[in-house]
């Protein structure tokens, strides 16, 4: 549940204005960085880190811009603060999917529901397409608030960001994590560039990909097939 704060009689979600990548060491195993650690990057592990946290409390704090393109978006949680973003009219919103995992039975799921509360947004802030090149759309990363970046090899999934089943650490029984990073930057350049990449991925898929509709009752048509090589 995301914390709210009091301030001038006015209730404020928490925001990234401030964000400093220290705010994301008590989610990793050792709950600090090193004295001489990077102020703009630093890199997670997926079974080590808790990467599924960090990820949600940098989606949950997004509250003006959400530019996305995630290969593998097997994850509610995530997706709602996504969905929350793409319905808030102030929020700009870009999400880009890929064709062949859309057609993969969790996330059409999730898509299905997704299309099926809000036609509209859905239809307006989600792209599920193909690279400019028709081959998959296989970044793994966004831009929020055009403050903080994160980009890896992290897919949204149990294993691809690990299934921390012991409290505070990962391991014990039904424990799966693979071998996957997740960089978190904040170099305006770097943010700037990503930016511009993600939106041109974006136009690729909208222009190339899937062409989505919605009946009466909000539903999409997915087509493809699920590719399992990467989730």
């Amino acid at each position: 549940m995301r914390k709210m704060t009091r301030r001038s009689g006015r209730v404020h979600a928490p925001s990234l204005q401030r964000f400093s990548l220290e705010d994301l060491a008590p989610f990793t195993k050792e709950g600090t960085f090193a004295a001489d650690a990077s102020r703009d990057f630093h890199l997670f592990y997926v079974g080590r880190d808790d990467v599924h946290v960090i990820l949600k409390y940098l989606l949950s704090r997004a509250t003006a811009s959400l530019y996305l393109n995630m290969f593998g978006y097997d994850d509610e949680e995530l997706n709602a603060e996504c969905m929350r973003c793409a319905c808030d009219a102030s929020v700009t919103t870009v999400i880009t999917l890929d064709k062949s995992q859309a057609g993969g039975k969790h996330e059409n799921a999730i898509l299905d529901w997704d299309a099926h509360r809000d036609p509209v947004a859905f239809r307006t802030h989600v792209a599920i397409g193909q690279s400019a090149t028709h081959q998959i759309t296989h970044t793994k990363g966004g831009v929020l608030d055009g403050r903080v970046g994160f980009e890896g090899s992290t897919n949204w999934s149990a294993s691809g960001e690990g299934t921390f089943v012991v409290k505070g650490r990962p391991g014990g029984p039904g424990y799966k994590a693979q071998n996957n990073t997740l960089a978190v930057f904040t170099d305006p350049d770097t943010i700037a560039r990503f930016t511009a990449e993600l939106v041109a991925e974006h136009l690729a898929a909208r222009s190339g990909g899937l062409r989505m509709r919605a009946g009466s009752n909000g539903r999409r048509s997915t087509g493809g097939t699920s590719n399992a090589s990467d989730t």
